[in-house]
Protein backbone atom coordinates (compact mmCIF):
# COMPACT_ATOMS: atom_id res chain seq x y z
CA UNK A 1 0.00 0.00 0.00
CA UNK A 2 1.20 3.24 -1.13
CA UNK A 3 0.08 5.32 1.88
CA UNK A 4 1.85 2.22 4.50
CA UNK A 5 5.34 3.37 2.18
CA UNK A 6 5.03 6.72 2.77
CA UNK A 7 4.34 6.75 7.01
CA UNK A 8 7.02 4.14 7.05
CA UNK A 9 9.64 6.77 5.86
CA UNK A 10 8.20 9.46 8.20
CA UNK A 11 8.18 7.28 11.10
CA UNK A 12 11.64 6.57 10.41
CA UNK A 13 12.28 10.54 10.32
CA UNK A 14 10.33 10.92 13.13
CA UNK A 15 11.91 8.31 15.57
CA UNK A 16 13.36 11.11 18.42
CA UNK A 17 11.82 14.95 19.29
CA UNK A 18 12.27 17.62 22.36
CA UNK A 19 13.44 21.01 21.59
CA UNK A 20 13.07 23.35 18.74
CA UNK A 21 16.12 24.41 17.60
CA UNK A 22 14.98 27.89 16.51
CA UNK A 23 17.11 31.33 17.16
CA UNK A 24 14.87 33.32 19.22
CA UNK A 25 15.81 37.01 19.76
CA UNK A 26 16.68 38.67 22.95
CA UNK A 27 13.21 40.38 24.28
CA UNK A 28 10.40 39.60 21.76
CA UNK A 29 7.23 39.25 23.28
CA UNK A 30 5.10 36.19 23.05
CA UNK A 31 2.07 38.26 22.39
CA UNK A 32 3.84 40.00 19.51
CA UNK A 33 4.95 37.22 17.95
CA UNK A 34 1.84 35.26 17.99
CA UNK A 35 0.02 38.49 17.10
CA UNK A 36 1.76 39.04 13.62
CA UNK A 37 1.58 35.71 12.95
CA UNK A 38 -2.90 35.52 13.49
CA UNK A 39 -3.53 38.81 12.16
CA UNK A 40 -3.30 37.04 8.16
CA UNK A 41 -5.59 35.07 9.43
CA UNK A 42 -9.73 35.82 8.34
CA UNK A 43 -11.12 37.53 10.74
CA UNK A 44 -14.03 35.18 12.86
CA UNK A 45 -16.70 33.97 11.14
CA UNK A 46 -20.67 35.31 12.62
CA UNK A 47 -22.70 32.46 14.57
CA UNK A 48 -24.21 31.04 12.25
CA UNK A 49 -23.11 31.15 9.16
CA UNK A 50 -20.54 28.82 6.89
CA UNK A 51 -17.17 29.36 7.31
CA UNK A 52 -16.28 28.08 4.16
CA UNK A 53 -17.68 26.28 1.52
CA UNK A 54 -16.33 21.90 2.16
CA UNK A 55 -14.33 20.85 -0.75
CA UNK A 56 -12.68 17.61 -1.55
CA UNK A 57 -9.17 16.50 0.24
CA UNK A 58 -6.79 19.53 -0.77
CA UNK A 59 -4.14 19.58 -3.43
CA UNK A 60 -0.80 20.11 -2.73
CA UNK A 61 0.32 20.60 -6.10
CA UNK A 62 1.27 24.66 -7.70
CA UNK A 63 -2.04 26.46 -8.81
CA UNK A 64 -1.43 27.10 -12.53
CA UNK A 65 -1.51 30.30 -13.78
CA UNK A 66 -4.82 32.40 -14.29
CA UNK A 67 -5.37 34.40 -17.23
CA UNK A 68 -5.57 38.28 -16.97
CA UNK A 69 -8.74 39.42 -16.20
CA UNK A 70 -10.30 42.58 -18.82
CA UNK A 71 -8.64 44.92 -15.97
CA UNK A 72 -5.04 43.42 -16.49
CA UNK A 73 -5.05 41.84 -12.88
CA UNK A 74 -5.22 38.24 -12.52
CA UNK A 75 -7.10 35.67 -10.20
CA UNK A 76 -5.99 33.12 -8.00
CA UNK A 77 -3.38 33.08 -4.98
CA UNK A 78 0.27 33.82 -5.44
CA UNK A 79 2.91 33.66 -2.66
CA UNK A 80 2.86 35.38 0.06
CA UNK A 81 -0.02 38.03 -1.00
CA UNK A 82 -3.37 36.95 0.18
CA UNK A 83 -4.74 34.52 2.93
CA UNK A 84 -4.58 31.42 0.49
CA UNK A 85 -7.53 29.32 0.93
CA UNK A 86 -8.74 31.19 4.48
CA UNK A 87 -11.94 32.10 3.14
CA UNK A 88 -14.99 32.78 5.02
CA UNK A 89 -16.90 31.76 2.60
CA UNK A 90 -16.74 35.07 -0.14
CA UNK A 91 -13.64 36.69 -1.94
CA UNK A 92 -10.41 35.31 -0.12
CA UNK A 93 -9.08 38.32 1.50
CA UNK A 94 -5.90 40.20 0.39
CA UNK A 95 -3.41 40.77 2.73
CA UNK A 96 0.39 41.98 3.02
CA UNK A 97 2.24 39.38 4.85
CA UNK A 98 5.51 41.13 6.01
CA UNK A 99 7.17 38.10 7.77
CA UNK A 100 6.87 34.88 6.56
CA UNK A 101 6.21 32.54 9.85
CA UNK A 102 4.74 29.02 10.42
CA UNK A 103 3.04 27.29 13.18
CA UNK A 104 3.49 23.33 14.91
CA UNK A 105 1.61 21.78 17.03
CA UNK A 106 2.55 18.30 18.20
CA UNK A 107 -0.61 15.53 19.01
CA UNK A 108 0.01 12.68 21.15
CA UNK A 109 -2.93 9.88 21.21
CA UNK A 110 -4.38 9.17 24.61
CA UNK A 111 -5.61 6.29 26.33
CA UNK A 112 -9.02 7.21 24.83
CA UNK A 113 -7.85 7.07 21.16
CA UNK A 114 -8.06 11.00 21.48
CA UNK A 115 -5.45 13.93 19.80
CA UNK A 116 -4.07 15.92 22.26
CA UNK A 117 -1.76 18.56 22.54
CA UNK A 118 1.46 17.66 24.00
CA UNK A 119 4.80 19.19 25.04
CA UNK A 120 7.63 18.52 22.49
CA UNK A 121 10.13 18.50 25.63
CA UNK A 122 8.83 15.86 27.42
CA UNK A 123 10.14 11.89 26.64
CA UNK A 124 8.45 9.63 24.42
CA UNK A 125 9.00 5.87 24.81
CA UNK A 126 8.26 3.02 23.06
CA UNK A 127 4.37 2.52 21.63
CA UNK A 128 4.10 6.29 21.85
CA UNK A 129 1.44 8.05 18.68
CA UNK A 130 1.99 11.24 17.80
CA UNK A 131 1.30 13.62 14.85
CA UNK A 132 2.28 17.27 13.80
CA UNK A 133 -0.09 20.12 12.28
CA UNK A 134 1.36 22.87 10.43
CA UNK A 135 0.00 26.03 9.66
CA UNK A 136 1.96 28.25 7.62
CA UNK A 137 0.82 32.72 7.56
CA UNK A 138 1.63 32.88 3.80
CA UNK A 139 1.19 30.47 1.13
CA UNK A 140 4.42 28.72 0.15
CA UNK A 141 5.99 25.51 0.03
CA UNK A 142 7.32 23.06 2.72
CA UNK A 143 10.07 20.99 2.69
CA UNK A 144 10.86 18.50 5.63
CA UNK A 145 14.16 16.86 5.59
CA UNK A 146 15.95 14.64 8.74
CA UNK A 147 19.39 13.04 9.35
CA UNK A 148 20.22 10.79 11.85
CA UNK A 149 22.84 10.89 14.51
CA UNK A 150 24.28 14.09 12.32
CA UNK A 151 24.64 11.54 9.32
CA UNK A 152 23.62 12.64 5.83
CA UNK A 153 20.44 14.32 5.30
CA UNK A 154 17.17 12.82 3.35
CA UNK A 155 14.44 14.51 2.08
CA UNK A 156 10.71 13.24 3.94
CA UNK A 157 8.17 15.62 2.38
CA UNK A 158 7.27 15.96 -0.37
CA UNK A 159 7.03 11.87 -0.90
CA UNK A 160 6.30 10.71 -4.39
CA UNK A 161 3.73 8.73 -2.95
CA UNK A 162 1.96 11.51 -1.01
CA UNK A 163 0.08 14.30 -1.92
CA UNK A 164 1.51 13.83 -5.51
CA UNK A 165 4.88 14.79 -4.56
CA UNK A 166 3.30 18.13 -4.14
CA UNK A 167 3.57 20.53 -0.84
CA UNK A 168 2.68 23.89 -2.02
CA UNK A 169 0.77 25.05 1.32
CA UNK A 170 -2.33 27.84 1.12
CA UNK A 171 -1.77 30.26 4.27
CA UNK A 172 -3.54 29.23 7.45
CA UNK A 173 -4.44 25.97 5.85
CA UNK A 174 -3.28 23.23 8.34
CA UNK A 175 -2.07 20.20 7.35
CA UNK A 176 -1.34 16.62 9.45
CA UNK A 177 1.55 14.97 9.21
CA UNK A 178 0.50 11.92 9.03
CA UNK A 179 -3.41 12.09 8.64
CA UNK A 180 -6.02 11.51 10.64
CA UNK A 181 -8.05 10.37 7.78
CA UNK A 182 -5.32 7.81 6.53
CA UNK A 183 -7.94 4.25 5.46
CA UNK A 184 -6.25 2.21 8.69
CA UNK A 185 -5.56 3.30 12.53
CA UNK A 186 -2.23 2.21 12.28
CA UNK A 187 -1.44 4.54 9.43
CA UNK A 188 -2.80 7.72 11.69
CA UNK A 189 0.14 8.02 13.72
CA UNK A 190 3.82 7.97 13.83
CA UNK A 191 4.64 5.23 16.46
CA UNK A 192 8.01 5.13 18.70
CA UNK A 193 9.44 1.61 17.92
CA UNK A 194 11.99 -0.27 20.98
CA UNK A 195 15.40 1.79 19.21
CA UNK A 196 16.07 5.61 20.36
CA UNK A 197 18.52 7.38 18.09
CA UNK A 198 19.25 10.77 17.26
CA UNK A 199 17.02 11.47 14.60
CA UNK A 200 16.66 15.64 13.38
CA UNK A 201 14.11 16.87 11.63
CA UNK A 202 14.39 20.31 9.64
CA UNK A 203 11.13 22.08 8.20
CA UNK A 204 11.88 24.39 5.30
CA UNK A 205 8.97 26.64 4.49
CA UNK A 206 9.71 28.71 1.86
CA UNK A 207 7.66 31.24 -0.58
CA UNK A 208 9.25 29.99 -3.75
CA UNK A 209 9.95 26.44 -4.57
CA UNK A 210 13.82 25.81 -3.90
CA UNK A 211 15.00 25.41 -7.46
CA UNK A 212 17.29 22.57 -7.16
CA UNK A 213 14.76 20.38 -5.22
CA UNK A 214 12.54 18.21 -7.43
CA UNK A 215 8.73 18.17 -6.36
CA UNK A 216 5.72 17.07 -8.06
CA UNK A 217 6.12 15.33 -11.60
CA UNK A 218 10.04 15.89 -11.27
CA UNK A 219 10.56 13.88 -8.07
CA UNK A 220 8.13 11.08 -8.81
CA UNK A 221 10.41 10.52 -12.34
CA UNK A 222 13.39 10.81 -10.38
CA UNK A 223 12.28 8.11 -8.05
CA UNK A 224 11.16 6.00 -10.66
CA UNK A 225 13.45 6.08 -12.78
CA UNK A 226 16.41 5.73 -9.82
CA UNK A 227 14.89 2.57 -8.49
CA UNK A 228 16.74 2.49 -4.57
CA UNK A 229 17.70 5.79 -4.48
CA UNK A 230 14.72 7.13 -2.93
CA UNK A 231 13.81 9.06 -0.44
CA UNK A 232 15.84 12.51 -2.20
CA UNK A 233 19.25 13.47 -0.77
CA UNK A 234 19.78 16.97 -1.08
CA UNK A 235 22.81 18.16 -2.98
CA UNK A 236 26.09 20.10 -0.82
CA UNK A 237 24.69 23.94 -1.69
CA UNK A 238 21.12 22.64 -0.80
CA UNK A 239 22.48 21.88 2.50
CA UNK A 240 24.38 24.86 2.85
CA UNK A 241 21.27 26.99 2.17
CA UNK A 242 19.58 24.91 4.94
CA UNK A 243 22.07 25.32 7.40
CA UNK A 244 23.10 29.08 6.88
CA UNK A 245 18.86 29.85 7.44
CA UNK A 246 19.19 27.95 10.21
CA UNK A 247 21.23 30.83 11.57
CA UNK A 248 19.05 33.61 10.83
CA UNK A 249 17.51 35.16 13.97
CA UNK A 250 13.52 34.00 14.29
CA UNK A 251 11.30 34.90 16.54
CA UNK A 252 9.71 32.16 18.59
CA UNK A 253 6.19 32.17 20.87
CA UNK A 254 5.01 28.94 22.61
CA UNK A 255 1.34 28.72 23.53
CA UNK A 256 0.03 27.15 26.51
CA UNK A 257 -2.59 24.68 26.66
CA UNK A 258 -0.79 21.30 26.63
CA UNK A 259 -3.42 18.20 26.91
CA UNK A 260 -6.12 20.02 25.27
CA UNK A 261 -8.24 17.63 22.69
CA UNK A 262 -8.00 18.41 19.25
CA UNK A 263 -10.70 20.79 18.28
CA UNK A 264 -13.51 19.71 15.60
CA UNK A 265 -12.16 22.78 13.70
CA UNK A 266 -8.47 22.23 13.44
CA UNK A 267 -9.09 18.48 12.20
CA UNK A 268 -11.82 19.60 9.31
CA UNK A 269 -9.13 22.90 8.63
CA UNK A 270 -6.95 20.02 8.12
CA UNK A 271 -8.90 17.05 6.43
CA UNK A 272 -10.80 19.13 4.10
CA UNK A 273 -8.94 22.07 3.40
CA UNK A 274 -10.37 24.31 5.28
CA UNK A 275 -8.87 28.22 6.60
CA UNK A 276 -8.54 28.16 9.72
CA UNK A 277 -9.89 31.90 11.37
CA UNK A 278 -8.78 33.89 14.26
CA UNK A 279 -10.69 32.09 16.94
CA UNK A 280 -9.55 28.76 16.16
CA UNK A 281 -6.91 27.84 18.46
CA UNK A 282 -3.46 29.11 17.92
CA UNK A 283 -0.44 26.63 17.13
CA UNK A 284 1.76 25.85 19.71
CA UNK A 285 5.21 27.60 18.70
CA UNK A 286 4.88 29.62 16.21
CA UNK A 287 8.24 31.06 14.74
CA UNK A 288 8.18 34.42 12.33
CA UNK A 289 11.13 35.33 10.48
CA UNK A 290 12.90 38.19 12.21
CA UNK A 291 12.73 40.43 9.19
CA UNK A 292 10.40 41.25 6.27
CA UNK A 293 13.16 40.45 3.64
CA UNK A 294 13.08 37.13 4.14
CA UNK A 295 12.00 34.21 1.94
CA UNK A 296 12.63 31.24 3.69
CA UNK A 297 12.00 30.04 7.15
CA UNK A 298 13.49 26.94 8.69
CA UNK A 299 12.95 25.39 12.18
CA UNK A 300 14.95 22.12 13.67
CA UNK A 301 12.80 19.95 15.58
CA UNK A 302 14.25 17.14 18.26
CA UNK A 303 12.42 14.11 19.88
CA UNK A 304 13.46 13.08 22.86
CA UNK A 305 13.13 9.26 22.38
CA UNK A 306 14.69 7.29 25.37
CA UNK A 307 14.17 3.32 25.93
CA UNK A 308 11.69 2.15 28.79
CA UNK A 309 13.03 2.43 31.96
CA UNK A 310 13.69 -1.55 33.68
CA UNK A 311 10.88 -1.15 35.84
CA UNK A 312 8.53 -0.62 33.18
CA UNK A 313 10.21 -3.00 30.66
CA UNK A 314 9.62 -5.76 33.75
CA UNK A 315 5.62 -4.53 33.95
CA UNK A 316 5.14 -5.18 30.73
CA UNK A 317 6.48 -8.61 30.63
CA UNK A 318 4.33 -9.51 33.22
CA UNK A 319 1.35 -8.05 31.29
Amino acid sequence: MKSKMVLLSLLVALAGFSTIATRAQDGAADDDVRGAFLTSRPKATPKGTAKTTPGSKPSRRRPKPTAPKPDGTTSGVTGGTTSGGASTGGKPEALNVSRIGMGLTLFMRDSNGLAVRTDPTREFHKGDHVRFLIETNADGYLYVFNTTDGGQPVMVYPDPELDDAGNYFQAHVPFEIPSSVAPEERLRWLTFDAHPGAERLYFVFTREPLSSVPIEDDLITYCRDNSGKCPWRPGTDVWAQVQNELNEPVKVAKVEGVGNAQTSAEHRAATRGIGLNRDDPEPSLVMLSATTSKNMLVAAVDLIHKAASLAASSDDAEQ
